[in-house]
């Protein structure tokens, strides 16, 4: 057990700590607890949805990925960083006018019906609970590495620390850490790309010809083909990728966490700004991590390859290095997990609890104590999950998530917004579809089933050839909802859906009542 690792991580919990009880101070309603009050600044929200959106599973996962990988690694980054294309000129801005806390309120801004509201927050729920596995196979990982801790313990006591957190600070010390934590995960990963680049004498076109022989894999590292050997495999993933932002809840939840929709705008513009420098280095710190710690060992640390960054900071800057690269890895964890369990919580609390069961009347303190009874119940869930997960990449992880919120959350977003004759049913069908689709078509994937025994959950053949399955998905999610469109049209008039009115509202957050078109 290395002592600077162990005094960073503490003054990183410690710093954590502190943070929570200045937010505790001005966590007193449920609004505060929500979004942080919507009060944060443009270039707040954006550091804040940078360090959201940098996750382990972006950090280690990315790494790890390019580390093994190689070329095929830019199937699970690039279309990370187009996909706030689609937020930036979709979603963002009537997500920021039509909601309030949750997608729960913007969606029901249009069906004013608890089914819909009810489904949206199960969702929601489900899709934060599978992302949180990502993070907590990262965090188990690097525990496991670094202390000693076996990996199931290490995911308790993450889950545990962060809940501490969450219960306490709520969306507002979750904004403040992952602005933090977003800066230093910059600045460090700044540091260890030039130590890198340096062993290569910054010759940025030279890597690649040293890349050729760095490998086990020869001159294949450099083309695509070493992972995703079916072309419909790496087009699913990309797909999932590249739609799946747009629909999940902790991302599209920090929109509502500023004033209005100009500068949710804005958000996106920073996040894409450091997002895409911060991939720019990834690439070459996973380079560096193949050729100068090589595959075995970066295999023998964790199968996945998410401990490559830690063992090429440790390689290259010795043990402050690896400290330091360690222990941000840490904050990263603890700040995504906390703003997942912040939106699955939110979305038992306002949507289940005060919206239905309460009827939009519970007070304050109920709705308070309701968010921390289901984030306590969410953290819980997640850590079973988790256990049997430890094997898989933390980046693959994800981008499955991002498949599951693409096929579901997204059809219902934009037919909301764009469809005229868009419906109750519709959105029912199409969200619960998607979500169940996507499910199933994972249970019967290469994820699950494989016949060497060992490198999947189960033995056996898969009933399904791809392992990310979006491009089956995530068609199906619109079909569904386009079909349970059809199926409830003529039930529900246009003044039941209120399209004429959302529109104006989406656009320019305008609340005109009985608007009508000329």
């Amino acid at each position: 057990m290395d002592v600077k690792v162990v005094i960073l991580f503490a003054i990183i919990l410690i710093g954590t700590i502190l943070i929570t009880y200045y937010a505790s101070k001005r966590t007193k309603t449920a609004g505060s607890f929500y979004t942080a009050g919507g009060e944060l600044k443009s270039w707040q929200n954006g550091l804040a949805l940078a360090g959201d959106f940098m996750s382990a599973s972006t950090f280690l996962g990315l790494i790890g990925a390019f580390s093994l990988m190689g070329f095929d690694g830019f199937y699970l980054m690039y279309p990370s960083l187009v996909t706030f294309l689609v937020l930036l000129f979709i979603v963002a801005e009537p997500l920021r006018n039509l909601g309030k806390y949750t997608l729960g309120d913007m969606i029901t801004a249009r069906y004013k019906f608890k089914q819909v509201r009810g489904i949206t927050a199960v969702n929601t729920i489900i899709i934060s609970i599978f992302y949180m596995l990502a993070q907590l196979v990262a965090a188990g990982a690097l525990f496991k590495l670094l202390l000693g801790i076996p990996f199931n313990i290490s995911v308790v006591i993450v889950g545990i620390a962060m809940l501490i957190f969450v219960l306490f600070g709520g969306m507002t010390a979750t904004s403040w850490v992952q602005m933090i934590k977003a800066i230093l995960l910059v600045g460090g990963t700044f540091v260890l790309f030039l130590i890198v680049m340096a062993r290569f004498d910054f010759n940025f076109i030279g890597i690649f010809s040293k890349m050729k022989t760095a490998t086990p894999l020869g001159d294949a590292y450099l083309h695509a083909g070493v992972k995703y050997t079916n072309g419909w495999e790496a087009a699913s993933l990309t797909l999932g990728l590249l739609l799946g932002t747009a629909g999940l809840p902790h991302v599209l939840t920090r929109f509502l966490t500023v004033p209005n929709a100009q500068v949710a705008r804005k958000s996106v513009v920073w996040v894409m700004w450091i997002i895409g420098c911060f991939h720019v280095m990834v690439i070459f710190l996973g380079f560096g991590a193949a050729k100068l710690v090589g595959s075995k060992n970066i295999i023998e640390a964790n199968p996945a390859g998410n401990m490559a960054a830690p063992l090429l900071a440790k390689l290259v800057g010795g043990d402050f290095m690896f400290a330091f690269i360690s222990a941000v890895s840490f904050a990263t964890i603890i700040a995504v997990v906390a703003g997942i369990v912040v939106t699955g919580a939110t979305a038992f609390s306002h949507d289940i609890y005060n919206e239905i069961f309460k009827k939009g009347k519970a007070t304050e303190q109920q709705q308070m104590r309701m968010v921390r009874v289901a984030a306590v119940v969410i953290t819980f869930i997640s850590i079973l999950l988790s256990v049997s997960l430890q094997k898989f990449n933390v980046a693959f992880l994800a981008s499955l998530v991002f498949t599951l919120a693409a096929s579901s959350n997204l059809p219902v977003i934009l037919f909301t917004i764009y469809w005229r004759k868009f419906n109750k049913t519709g959105a029912v069908v199409g969200m619960l579809a998607g979500l169940i689709g996507t499910l199933i078509l994972v249970a019967i994937s290469p994820n699950v089933w494989s016949p060497v025994p060992g490198e999947a959950l189960f033995t056996g053949k898969p009933l399904f050839p791809l392992a990310s399955p979006g491009i089956i998905s995530i068609p199906f999610g619109f079909l569904a909802a386009y079909i349970g469109t059809l199926i409830g049209n003529g039930k529900y008039s246009e003044q039941e859906t209120n399209f004429a009115e959302i529109l104006v509202k989406s656009h320019t957050g305008k609340d005109v009542e009985g608007f009508a078109e000329n």
